[in-house]
Parts: C-alpha cells; structure tokens; sequence
C-alpha cells in the first residue's frame, strides 16, 4: 500500500457493494464528485528553488490554537462500524498516536463517550446535526462538553440529504448489528434506520428527523447554549462566510459534503480563494475537505490560504483495509507525501508554502 488509491481499491474488494457504494458514491450525476478532483489537477505548483535550505522541513502548524505535527486533519465520516469492528475507536486511537484532530460525526457507530475514552488524549471537534428536537441536539452539545471536545463542527448543507442513487438502488440502511451511538442514551433519538424498496434508510432518517428550516439565527442559538468554539462546515461563497463571520463562528470549513448533496456545485479547491478573500482580516480561520488524495493537493490547499484540509474516504479505505494501523498508514502516506512535494517545491515551513504564486491555474504564469 503506497498511496491512497491503493488503499482505495483494496478496500471496495474488501467491503460489502452497498458499504463500498455508500461510502464512495456522491449525488445525482456525480459530477461535483469528479470535479473535486479534476480542480486540484488544474493547479500548477511553481516551485522557487534555491531560496532556502530545504534539507530539514517543518510542516507543524495550529488548528484553532492547538499543534498539529502537519495541516491534515479528519473529517466527520458516518458510520464507520461498517468498515471495521472498531470503526470510530480505532480511527480515534489512530489520530491520537500521530497527534493530528478528529472530526467526530453525530451520526457514529461508537459514542462520543467511547471515542473519549478510547483516547483520552486526543484533540477532538464533534459535528453537529440540528434536529427537529432540540432536546436532543443541546443534550448532544452537553455532552460533547463533558467528553472534552474543543469544538463543535455544525454542518450547513444539510437540512436533507441529497438524492445518492446507488444508496437509494441498494435499498442502504445501516446492518442490523449496528446502532447510531450517539443517539441511545436519547430517549427521542432513533438509533437505528430502514429502508424500502428503492429509498435510501439514511435518506429517510435525515428527512424524519434533521431540522430543515435551519437559518443563521440557528447558528446564534448553538453559541448561546456552549462556549466551545463553533466551526461552521459547508461554506462554497463568500456571503456566506461574511455571514458565518458576522455570527461569531470560530472557523469555516470549505466543504460540499464529499460531493453527496447538490450535485453541480463547484470543487471544494475552486471555493477555497473567494473564501479566504472574504475573510482577511477577520479572525475566522479556513479550512477545506473533499477531493484531498495527495500530498501535493494538501501544498495546494494551504498554498491557497486554506489553514489545513480534512480527509474522509481516505480514513474508511483505511480502516477497511487494516483497522488503527490502516488509518495511521494512510495519514503517514499523505504527511511524507506533503513534506516531499514542500520540499521539491522550495519551501522550508508552512508560513513558506503560504507564499504568493506558489501555485497557479493552468494557462497562468508568472509575466516576470
């Protein structure tokens, strides 16, 4: 196993076909899913050579005031019982030995109490589905507080999930040994999910029980009942980052969801600019997922003005393949990948890769 892709195709020969198509599909057309690609691959690194002694990198860097060995965190991925016995616990125990943050998903397949105690030293944020029923999401908020989680991710692009056909052509539903963790010790939370012929249970789950009239007033809400930093997740333009500024959020995660909501919305990595644009001089720190399969897309990303990048099917192809090693394999492919290509790139630290020019889009160079 040398790269992701390897990793990738060694896991859907291993998975079941409606594990393996729920993970890697996206929606309707699966367009936004190939661009998410295809953009990082119309980026062109110019690297600047003989600037500065390369023999030795640094890639450590902060996320929201903690260090991170290097600008790679991992996003929220439901479910992941379904990729391995241990699921969350084991990626927990991963990102708590290479010291890098773990996005918790509310919808788990392990508690947010047994990732917590599972590792205990690990920096952790937990994402946040807003339910119909507030009880249940300020009861999931209280103990995310408890659990010792430093930030809570609310994801923005979902009052309903997309229309995922190979999901809805699988008859998906979660496998009868497996419950949503999170939700058990909630007397009003469904724990488990079903499907009929043709629908998607995940699908049926989200519709019966997300709140889908979310607005921003809903963001001031969530900051008056925690003082845990909020970091709102699924932001594409700038209005909507002034606006996720203006309401007092921490961070904001460039995001469309791994390509499984609106299809047709643009790469991740083609947002990332108009973000960080938006938000200079503010406070508000930018971080993007989707599409990150290398280490030169993560030079991509931070050259961009992203503060680090958060993987997904990247983890669940490792954990399918080999469990915590699995996971901890992948994230040591992408960080010697990324300290590499920094290094071939002429860059010594990260303030370095921030540079102006670093990276460009085909046809542009530079007219000095």
């Amino acid at each position: 196993m040398l790269t992701i892709h390897d990793y990738e195709a060694a896991a859907l020969k291993k998975l079941s076909k409606m594990t393996g198509d729920y993970y890697r599909s996206g929606a309707n057309e699966q367009v936004t899913l190939r661009e998410n690609r295809m953009a990082f691959r119309r980026l062109q690194i110019r690297p600047k050579f003989l600037r500065r002694d390369v023999s030795v990198r640094d890639t450590e860097t902060t996320f929201l005031g903690t260090k991170v060995p290097f600008p790679i965190g991992v996003a929220p991925t439901a479910m992941q019982r379904m990729a391995h016995p241990e699921g969350e616990v084991a990626t927990a125990k991963a990102c708590q030995e290479k010291g890098v943050i773990m996005i918790l998903s509310t919808i788990s397949t392990a508690s947010l109490e047994d990732v917590a105690k599972a590792a205990p030293n690990l920096t952790k944020w937990f994402q946040l589905y807003i339910y119909k029923d507030r009880e249940i999401t300020t009861s999931l908020v209280r103990r995310a507080e408890a659990a010792g989680f430093k930030g809570i991710v609310l994801t923005v692009d979902t009052p309903y999930f997309g229309t995922r056909t190979a999901d809805a052509r699988n008859n998906f539903c979660l496998p009868p040994h497996l419950t949503l963790a999170n939700l058990t010790v909630e007397k009003k939370g469904q724990t488990k999910m079903s499907s009929k012929s043709g629908t998607s249970g995940l699908n049926e789950y989200a519709t019966s029980l997300f709140d889908a009239g979310l607005t921003w007033k809903d963001v001031s809400w969530l900051q008056s009942i925690t003082r845990i930093p909020i970091i709102v997740k699924g932001i594409l333009t700038a209005e909507d980052a002034l606006e996720a500024a203006n309401h007092g959020v921490s961070a904001v995660i460039v995001s469309n969801h791994g390509a499984r909501q609106l299809d047709h919305v643009a790469a991740t990595i083609d947002c990332l600019e108009e973000v960080v644009n938006a938000l200079k001089g503010s406070k508000v720190e930018v971080y993007l997922d989707g599409g990150v399969r290398t280490g030169t897309d993560v030079l991509k990303a931070v050259s961009l003005g992203a503060k680090g990048v958060f993987i997904g099917r990247p983890v669940i192809w490792g954990l399918s393949v080999d469990g915590q090693k699995g996971v901890k394999h992948v994230l040591d492919i992408l960080s010697n990948e990324f300290n590499l290509a920094m290094g071939l790139a002429g860059c010594a630290n990260i303030n370095n890769v921030k540079e102006k020019g670093l990276v460009v889009r085909k046809g542009l160079r530079s007219k000095l």
